[in-house]
């Protein structure tokens, strides 16, 4: 169980934690995200749901609209104005970027932290943000508070936080297939990064869209976003981070023909130095303690059936030698690891809870 006192940081005075579950709110509770959330939060132990808004869906039953939920989820969706969220724990936000933003300070002021699972606290630099979101952030001040919420990476700051950024689903596959190569200063930044990314239709949410239409996008493949896309300023400014230096990076998203899944493939040029290491041993010992991180064997390669509907995320590298460079593939569920999944283990991680609780769920498989 967590601890009974918990210290909250900057503005937010101590506060006392009983026995008693966590009491959760979930804003935007009818998308994939939200439903996801659900799904994982309703067999964890230490959480009880507490309020579940939708200001369209108001008074309808969450297991009428997803009978999956049958027998886990109670609950109604609530109108937001009536939904009282200062009085959770917690408040996960699967909206539309620009929804957070509006109402962090007052659940913080109200000692209620914050994950958004959108774009709303991924970034500092609210220049960037409104290029690429066209929209002013709400709650600049707020964003030094903010953790970037990618337990892997910075998990000592997000014990400690009170908003979290959940990053996005690409983002997740590029930056642990990345980040032992980074920390150790083993890549040739004078050599473009290069992701090429595919993603299955429940990343564009659920809305209707002539894109994401059965005959659409069924027996179909196709790169979109190159003029720029919207994760491409996160992943930089990660990279730019583990790396000490801003990187060239190239990145390509692709939609693929399921629902959910994720594949990565990485192209990196390795420095001289890098050539002559063991880098396979090297992802194994960084990610030896990482519960979700699986490094596959050498010559083994990843599919995204093996992490369907699991927290879980796979690496393989493959050396080619003769040219310097290190192709690396990464799979996930996007649903799970590269959003809903990944907000609860911060969550798990805020409250010092066991990071693996409402997590154990072995993938889906056939």
């Amino acid at each position: 169980m967590f601890d009974n006192k918990i210290c909250y940081h900057g503005a937010m005075s101590e506060i006392k934690v009983s026995n008693k579950k966590l009491k959760i709110g979930i804003v935007g509770g009818t998308g994939y995200t939200g439903v996801e959330l659900l799904r994982l939060l309703s067999v964890h132990p230490n959480v009880s749901l507490t309020a579940i808004t939708s200001r369209g869906d108001a008074g309808l039953a969450v297991a009428d609209m997803f009978p999956s939920l049958r027998g886990y989820v109670d609950l109604c969706f609530s109108d937001p104005a009536q939904a009282n969220l200062d009085q959770c724990d917690v408040v996960f936000f699967a909206t539309p970027h620009g929804v957070a933003m509006s109402q962090a300070q007052a659940l913080l002021d109200a000692k209620v932290k914050v994950i958004d699972l959108a774009a709303d606290f991924r970034l500092q630099d609210t220049a960037v943000f409104e290029h690429w979101y066209k929209m002013p952030h709400g709650c600049p001040t707020l964003l030094k508070e903010a953790v970037y919420g990618l337990p892997e990476l910075y998990r000592e700051k997000i014990k400690s936080a009170n908003i979290i950024g959940n990053p996005g689903c690409y983002p997740t596959t590029v930056l642990l297939g990345l980040a032992p190569l980074l920390e150790q200063g083993l890549l040739d930044l004078n050599a473009p990064i290069i992701a090429d990314a595919k993603s299955g239709v429940s990343g564009a949410g659920r809305k209707a869209e002539v894109a994401t239409l059965f005959a659409e996008s069924s027996d179909n493949m196709k790169a979109y976003g190159l003029s720029g896309h919207r994760h491409h300023p996160e992943i930089h400014a990660q990279l730019t981070h583990l790396a000490g230096q801003a990187p060239q990076f190239i990145f390509v998203p692709h939609l693929i023909p399921m629902i959910r899944g994720m594949l990565t493939t990485l192209y990196v040029k390795l420095s001289e130095s890098a050539q002559s290491l063991d880098l396979q041993a090297l992802f194994e010992k960084r990610y030896q303690h990482e519960r979700f991180v699986d490094v596959l064997p050498a010559g083994v390669l990843p599919e995204t059936r093996s992490v369907r509907g699991s927290n879980q995320i796979r690496i393989a590298l493959h050396k080619q030698s003769d040219a310097g460079y290190l192709t690396l593939v990464v799979v996930q569920d996007n649903l799970v690891k590269g959003a809903a999944g990944q907000a609860i283990q911060n969550m798990n991680i805020m409250f010092d809870l066991p990071e693996n609780n409402g997590l154990a769920v072995v993938p889906l498989l056939p």
